[in-house]
């Protein structure tokens, strides 16, 4: 039993084969897999791969990079999205803030963000968090919002932050990078924060763990990240497994997979 919470299935690195991608993840045992919409475009396309695959689900959302070129008809057109596509739609993200590319100007990601968190409220959904280098900000905008369910994912902060994170009543997700040599930080945090507070992600096409580093990241890769957080945490590798998924299904009310 085991969820890969964040995966870009939608984006153009898997055209070509996205079938097969979705078959490998299946013959490693991935139950579900959360495919993540950045704009517009991508999250309708997340939510078409999700119509064709049951063991897909998908998000929408507008990525801090592409803030600068939202308008309110962008959110009507999410909002429109969701409300016809609630058992598919199981998130409101990836939104957030981006202060180390900064490839849309800082006070219009902290704008739109605030205005997305505002609208997952409104639709009554979970959000999941971008945040690089952005932490003070991205904490206090979501402070300030009232939103209590999410997920940070692929953390980057330390273990403070970490708390501070699960005090707000959000998840801290692990991607491939906590296989990294010089991840200790990230290692640090995840030997620290209870396995009840932890996802485990993929964020295909990137970060792929070791030993796929370098690579195209898929979700089938997902397995390695376990098993590191099981070495970390000095269980075993299918705890690992079960517990996030179970903390995946919870946030994002999977409930068809609960009854199984």
């Amino acid at each position: 039993m085991i969820i890969d919470s964040h995966a870009h299935l939608e984006m153009k690195e898997f055209d070509s084969d996205r079938e097969e991608v979705i078959k490998r993840a299946g013959d490693e045992g991935i139950d579900f897999i959360i495919t993540v919409g950045t704009n517009l475009e991508l999250s309708r396309k997340a939510v078409a791969v999700a119509e064709q695959h049951e063991n897909v689900y998908a998000t929408a959302g507008v990525h801090p990079h592409d803030a600068a070129g939202t308008d309110e008809n962008t959110w009507g057109a999410i909002k429109e999205l969701v409300e016809n596509n609630r058992e598919i739609i199981v998130a409101y993200g990836e939104i957030g803030l981006d202060f180390f590319r900064n490839n849309s100007p800082r006070e219009k990601q902290i704008e739109v963000f605030g205005r997305q968190l505002e609208l997952a409220h409104e639709l009554n959904l979970p959000v999941i968090i971008h945040d690089r280098e952005a932490h003070e900000q991205t904490l206090e905008t979501v402070r300030a919002s009232g939103v209590r369910s999410g997920v940070f994912h692929c953390f980057s902060g330390d273990y403070e932050m970490a708390k501070k994170c699960i005090d707000l009543g959000y998840y801290i997700s692990v991607p491939g990078v906590v296989t990294f040599d010089k991840a200790a930080t990230l290692q640090d945090v995840v030997r620290r924060v209870p396995l009840s507070s932890l996802l485990l992600e993929t964020d295909a096409p990137y970060l792929a763990p070791v030993p796929h580093r370098g690579q195209r990241n898929e979700p089938s890769f997902i397995i390695h990240t376990a098993k590191k957080v099981a070495q970390i945490k000095n269980i075993s590798w299918t705890e690992v497994a079960r517990t996030s998924a179970v903390n995946a299904m919870n946030l994002f009310g999977i409930e068809i997979f609960l009854a199984n």
